[in-house]
């Protein structure tokens, strides 16, 4: 790389980066756009420096490579977004919606919080490792006619706290939503 080439690309850099600057700052609604623009506009003009005009001609020319490179940064913006719509769309298709699940959770979560430490392993065990009754026996080592009423105690305690019995465990992929008496028909 030769000093001359890099000095004349540095001198006009210095004299025309503000008003390139200020051209992408004007014509996009975000700085750190503008900054890009300004940035691509000035790798063309090192690509270029023999064909960049000199005298009042540079910052016209400038503007024109900075027009262009906006278009270019338009364009690949609006690819994107439609991308990106295009895979939400997909995606909303082929993923559930969890929102409702983590909801749930989170309020079951912290009604077992105010439960005994007794009531939160049973129904841990039962509601989030989906074990039956007889299985969370053996897991406390107990027998299966201690844990039946102790789970069913524990189910009420936190029944009361909810308002309502928890979705049982597991992966639901479609959900029907509950009418209530006013919305049926």
């Amino acid at each position: 790389m030769s000093s001359g080439r890099e000095d004349d690309f540095r001198r006009l850099y210095a004299a025309h980066f503000d008003a390139v600057l200020g051209f992408a700052l004007r014509r996009t609604d975000r700085p750190e756009d503008a900054a890009d623009v300004t940035a691509d506009t000035f790798l063309v003009v090192w690509r270029r420096l023999a064909h960049v005009p000199t005298g009042e001609e540079t910052r016209p020319w400038l503007y024109g490579v900075a027009r262009r490179v906006l278009a270019n940064h338009r364009r690949g913006d609006r690819r994107r977004s439609s991308l990106g719509d295009r895979l939400r769309r997909e995606l909303a298709a082929t993923v559930p919606d969890a929102s409702d699940d983590v909801v749930q959770r989170a309020d079951v979560t912290a009604a077992m919080r105010r439960l005994s430490a007794r009531d939160q392993e049973v129904l841990e065990l039962h509601l989030w490792e989906g074990l039956e009754p007889r299985e969370i026996a053996e897991v406390l080592g107990l027998a299966s006619v201690v844990v039946r009423p102790r789970l069913s105690r524990a189910r009420a305690r936190l029944r009361d706290l909810l308002g309502n019995d928890p979705e049982p465990p597991g992966h639901h992929s479609t959900r029907h939503p509950q009418l209530t008496r006013k919305e049926q028909p």
